[in-house]
């Protein structure tokens, strides 16, 4: 059963990650449900009908029929089809043509659109000046690091999960154990790591040395990441569930406090540092050999 939900959590991920990573190349789409894409741009082909379109950041060429809403936060568009509902473009450029049909209105927050005479919109064609206080493109930036950070740390501990799941539970026997202690080793690591590059660079035999050890912060800091994350979902979800689910659990909390100003970096160092804790206090506790069992008649 745990080797089935496992399977499970990475269909999961799949079809959570896919549609984003698909979208930034896709040119064309199926008929059905509404379209919502992160990054990239979006064809609608003549004779096709949508339910809606929004738009994060790409073009849309609309050739068939959106039986909903159109709106494009940064991005132009080209209409020569078919919209029920409004057409919105916050940060772009919108082109009626002239087989275009908009049943609603066509509200622009940054460059008048270009509507032919031959188009027809029967609603209103109007600025919304709301949208000019607005500067989506900071928030968009954010917003898609915060979402690539946590696609990144959640596919690479479900990973870590299913290739060593013993290394997991001794991560996670090492947080109910004193933190002090771990702590302090994940103060010393986060220290002692940047320390050790710069002292080899200051030699030219050294630079090697310490690209390395600078080159291998980030993928450490990451999996540090995950350690905490996990030892905060075991906390949540108890044993015997899935260590998987425990781990999403953990990382939820993590991801959804970044996204508050200060607190969520704050957090992520503290993440960061206890997590190298967890890592070399589970290191320390492996290379302790038991002592050896007395021998009979002694």
């Amino acid at each position: 059963m745990r080797r089935v939900s496992s399977l499970v959590v990475l269909a999961f991920l799949a079809a959570f990650v896919l549609p984003a990573t698909v979208s930034a190349a896709q040119t064309e789409t199926d008929d059905g449900d509404a379209i919502v894409v992160i990054s990239g741009d979006v064809t609608v082909p003549r004779g096709q009908t949508v339910d809606g379109v929004f738009i994060v950041s790409g073009d849309l060429t609309l050739l068939g029929h959106v039986d909903g809403d159109v709106v494009l936060v940064s991005g132009d568009a080209l209409v020569s089809g078919m919209i029920d509902g409004s057409l919105v473009t916050i940060g772009g450029q919108a082109r009626v043509l002239p087989r275009a049909l908009i049943k609603g209105n066509v509200h622009y927050g940054d460059e008048q659109p270009i509507v032919a005479g031959a188009a027809i919109v029967r609603g209103d064609v109007s600025k919304e000046d709301g949208f000019d206080s607005v500067d989506f493109l900071p928030f968009i930036s954010f917003f898609l690091f915060w979402l690539a950070v946590g696609i990144s740390m959640a596919i690479l501990g479900v990973l870590l999960l299913l290739i060593a799941p013993r290394a997991a539970e001794a991560v996670a026997a090492r947080s109910r154990e004193r933190i002090g202690p771990v702590i302090g080793i994940g103060f010393a690591v986060a220290i002692a790591l940047p320390v050790a590059g710069a002292i080899a660079a200051v030699t030219l035999v050294g630079l090697p040395l310490a690209f390395i050890v600078l080159l291998a912060l980030l993928p450490l800091v990451a999996l540090a990441y995950v350690a905490s994350a996990y030892a905060l979902g075991r906390r949540l979800v108890k044993e015997p569930k899935g260590r998987i689910w425990a781990f999403l659990a953990g990382l939820a909390i993590l991801r959804v406090l970044a996204l508050v100003p200060i607190l969520g970096f704050l957090v992520g160092i503290a993440a960061a540092i206890f997590g190298l804790g967890l890592i070399g206090a589970a290191i320390g506790a492996a290379r302790e050999r038991p002592d050896p069992a007395p021998t009979p008649g002694t």
